[in-house]
C-alpha cells in the first residue's frame, strides 16, 4: 500500500535539513539520529509535546469507557509510551491507552473489580509476547491492499466521529474556536515548519479563551487529573485456575486486538516513512509494554493511529525520542502542570483531531475515477472493512471480515479461470468409434474451482478409456484430489477406466499421497 495521498489544503511538515525520512530503526541508532542536528531534535521534542497534549483527553475518555479512574488511563499512556520507545520495532509510533482495548476488557472491571482488571492486562501482555515469538506478526503479509485502504479510511471516520460529542450541546463560541484552530493548521505551515502547527493552534486558542475569560468545555471537565506519580501495583487475586478461567478469554481477546491494531498502524507508518519495521519485535514490545503498565496499575493499550499520525505526519517525527518524550511530557503535564493543562479548551484538541482525520483519509481511494478503474471486488472489500469497523468501533473485527471478504472474492475470481477442454479426434477405430477420450484441464484447481469439475464429464457417452490431462493445471488441496477420486469412481461404476497425466512436482506428490485415502469417492 502506498501512503495516503496528500490532502488538498493540508500541508505536510517540511523535511528536516538532510532528512529524507529514512530514519534508523534500532534503539541506539534512532536516538543518535534524533540528536543528529538541532533541527531534528527540535522536531522530535515538539512532536512529543503535541502528542502528549492530545493524549490527555483521549486517555481520560478511554478510562471512563473502561469503567476505571482517569488516572488508570493516564498512567497507562505514560508507562506504555516510555516502554515501547525502547522495546518496539517501529520508531515514532505512539502506544498508549486505546478505546478498542477499553471496550474489550471493560466487563472485567465492571464484574470483578480493579485487581482482576489489572491481572487481565498482565496476562494479555504475556499472550502478546508468546504470540509474537511464534511468528504471528508474519501474518501481516496476508493483509490485502484493499483491506489496508479500508482500515485507513475507517480510522479517519472514527477519529472524526469521536469529535462529534464535543460539538453538541456546547456554547456557540466553541465553533469559531474549532474553525480558527483548523485555519491555523492549514495556513501556518505555509509560513514556517519550525514549530508544529497543532502546537501553535493549541497554545493560541487556549491563550485567547483564557484572556477573554470565555466559558467553554476544557480538559479539566473530562475528569480529574492525578497529582502524584504512579506507584507499584500488584493485583491481589488468587493465582488459581478459576482466576485464569475468568481473565484468560478477555486477556486473549485484548492481546489479539492490540496486536492487530499495532501491526496495521506499523505498516501504515512504514509506508509513510518508507522504512520497513520489525513487526515481530513490535509485537513482543507491545506485550512487554502491557506487562510493565500492569505493574503500575495501568489499563494497557496498543498503538494509536490518531496520535501516531499527529507525530509522524503532522509533526514530522521519525525517531524513538518523540515517543519517549510524549510519555514523559504527559506525566509532567498532568502531575506538575495539571492546573494549566486543565484550562486547554476541548475546541483546540477537537480541531487537531479533525485535521488528523482529514490527513488520515485516503482521498484518492474514493475518487470517482479511482472507483471506476478499481476492480469491483476490491472496492467491495474496502467498503466491507470500512462499514464493519465503523459499525462495531472495533478495528480488529473490521480487518478480519475484510480479509475474509477478500479471500471469498479471490476464490470466486480464480474459480472462473478454470476450464475443461474435450478432445474427441484421437484414437478413432475403423468403424468410426472412439477408443479413448481425452479431457484437458486448464487453470488452478482448489476447493472453489474443482467442485464443479465433477459435473463436466460425459460419464455415459465416453468410451472405455478416459484420459484427464492436467499438464496445464495444478492441484492445490485435498478437495481437488477428492474431486478427481469422485470422477474416477463414477467412470468405474460404468466399467470405464480413468488415467490422470501431465502432473509433476508438488501436484503429483499431493495426488499420490491423498488419492484413495479421502473417502469412497461419492
Amino acid at each position: 500500500m502506498t501512503a495516503p495521498a496528500p490532502t488538498p489544503g493540508v500541508s505536510s511538515p517540511a523535511p528536516v535539513s538532510g532528512d529524507d525520512g529514512l530514519a534508523p530503526i534500532g534503539v541506539v541508532a534512532s536516538f543518535k539520529y534524533a540528536f543528529s542536528s538541532p533541527r531534528r531534535l527540535r522536531t522530535e521534542v515538539l512532536a512529543g509535546l503535541v502528542v502528549a497534549l492530545a493524549l490527555i483527553p483521549e486517555a481520560i475518555s478511554f478510562s471512563i469507557l473502561a469503567g476505571v479512574d482517569p488516572r488508570v488511563g493516564l498512567f497507562a499512556s505514560f508507562t506504555m509510551a516510555v516502554t515501547i520507545a525502547f522495546t518496539g520495532g517501529r520508531p515514532a509510533m505512539i502506544t498508549a491507552a486505546t478505546g478498542a482495548i477499553a471496550l474489550v476488557i471493560a466487563p472485567v472491571a465492571l464484574e470483578y473489580g480493579m485487581d482482576y482488571f489489572i491481572a487481565t492486562v498482565l496476562l494479555a501482555g504475556i499472550f502478546q509476547v508468546v504470540l509474537s515469538v511464534i511468528g504471528v506478526g508474519k501474518l501481516m503479509r496476508f493483509i490485502p491492499r484493499s483491506v489496508m485502504v479500508g482500515f485507513v479510511n475507517a480510522l479517519a471516520i472514527l477519529i472524526f466521529t469521536a469529535q462529534i460529542p464535543h460539538l453538541l450541546g456546547v456554547p456557540w463560541l466553541v465553533y469559531p474556536m474549532v474553525a480558527a484552530g483548523i485555519g491555523i493548521m492549514v495556513f501556518f505551515p505555509k509560513l514556517t515548519a519550525a514549530v508544529p502547527a497543532p502546537l501553535i493552534a493549541i497554545v493560541a486558542i487556549t491563550a485567547v479563551v483564557v484572556l477573554f475569560g470565555w466559558t467553554m468545555p476544557n480538559v479539566r471537565d473530562q475528569g480529574e487529573l492525578p497529582d502524584s506519580l504512579p506507584s507499584l501495583f500488584i493485583p491481589d487475586v488468587p493465582w488459581t485456575m478459576e482466576t485464569l478461567q475468568i481473565i484468560a478469554p478477555y486477556a486473549f481477546a485484548m492481546a489479539l486486538v492490540g496486536l492487530m491494531e499495532s501491526m496495521m498502524t506499523a505498516k501504515l507508518v512504514d509506508d509513510i516513512t518508507e522504512v520497513r519495521s520489525d513487526k515481530t519485535r513490535e509485537g513482543w514490545g507491545q506485550g512487554v509494554a502491557n506487562i510493565v503498565t500492569s505493574f503500575f496499575g495501568g489499563m494497557g493499550g496498543c498503538a494509536m493511529i490518531g496520535q501516531t499520525m499527529i507525530n509522524v505526519k503532522q509533526s514530522g517525527a521519525r525517531t524513538r525520542l518523540s515517543t519517549l518524550l510524549a510519555g514523559i511530557f504527559l506525566l509532567i503535564l498532568v502531575v506538575a502542570l495539571g492546573e494549566i493543562v486543565g484550562l486547554i479548551p476541548m475546541a483546540a484538541l477537537v480541531a487537531v483531531m479533525i485535521m488528523v482525520s482529514v490527513a488520515t483519509m485516503d482521498w484518492h481511494s474514493i475518487h470517482p475515477r479511482t472507483l471506476r478503474l478499481m476492480p469491483f471486488s476490491e472496492t467491495i472489500v474496502m467498503v466491507v472493512t470500512v462499514a464493519v469497523t465503523v459499525y462495531t468501533h472495533n478495528l480488529a473485527i473490521g480487518v478480519i471480515l475484510g480479509v475474509l471478504t477478500a479471500m471469498v472474492m479471490f476464490a470466486r475470481r480464480v474459480a472462473h479461470m478454470t476450464s475443461l477442454e474435450k478432445v474427441s479426434e484421437l484414437d478413432v477405430n475403423h468403424d468410426g468409434t472412439i477408443d479413448i477420450r481425452t479431457y484437458k484441464v486448464h487453470g488452478e484447481l482448489f476447493w472453489a474451482s474443482s467442485n464443479d469439475l465433477v459435473h463436466q464429464f460425459d460419464y455415459s457417452g465416453d468410451p472405455q478409456h478416459v484420459i484427464i490431462d492436467l499438464t496445464n493445471a495444478d492441484i492445490w488441496d485435498a478437495s481437488t484430489v477428492a474431486t478427481l477420486d469422485a470422477i474416477a469412481h463414477k467412470y468405474a461404476a460404468k466399467g470405464k477406466t480413468v488415467e490422470i497425466i501431465g502432473l509433476d512436482g508438488s501436484s503429483q506428490d499431493r495426488l499420490d499421497k491423498l488419492s484413495g485415502n479421502l473417502g469412497d469417492g461419492h
